[in-house]
């Protein structure tokens, strides 16, 4: 419980820092289809290859997989149905064969219709989610964190030595850079 706490801390702060929004929101985004996804399966490590050659925030996709793998859960049922009817189409089903029979395309479990109706739904959802999570970042920036440091409690606290404490100690040992 407690690094799940830290884990929502630490996205807050990182929030609040200068890190760039569209790294945050592409890590929300890839959170979207790791929680999504099958833990052990192509999907995954094609997604985590991705978060570690690409400049992505890590620790934002993986609070959003925690968070999205619930949500997961509850649409298994939605997810199944698109998949059904997805493995069902006539026209693909010799495709399906043929996938079946490559050598990797199997590890993806694309013949289970749950994991197939998931895979359609994130890549539906996946490019809208990060427009909107980047679109909340930049409002959030403006409208909480401006406003936040313009009040007279975050003046009077960053004058006390307490706070030049944190910083200098956040620089020394803690920073996200």
């Amino acid at each position: 419980m407690t690094l799940m706490l830290k884990q929502i801390f630490a996205f807050f702060k990182m929030l609040n820092s200068e890190t760039g929004h569209n790294q945050i929101a592409a890590g929300l985004a890839c959170g979207l289809i790791l929680g999504f996804a099958s833990f052990f399966s192509l999907q995954t490590f094609l997604v985590l290859f991705i978060l570690l050659f690409f400049r992505i925030q890590i620790g934002a996709a993986f609070l959003a997989a925690f968070f999205f793998k619930f949500i997961a859960f509850l649409l298994d049922p939605v997810c199944n149905i698109i998949g059904q009817k997805v493995l069902e189409t006539e026209g693909l089903k010799s495709l399906f064969t043929t996938l079946y029979h490559a050598p990797i395309v199997p590890m993806t479990r694309f013949n289970n219709s749950v994991v197939m109706g998931s895979m359609i739904l994130t890549m539906i959802l996946a490019p809208p989610a990060f427009f909107i999570f980047r679109a909340s970042i930049l409002k959030y920036r403006v409208s909480v964190v401006e406003k936040f440091k313009t009040t007279k409690f975050w003046k009077s606290f960053a004058a006390t030595k307490l706070y030049n404490w944190y910083c200098k100690y956040d620089d020394l040992y803690g920073s996200y850079k």
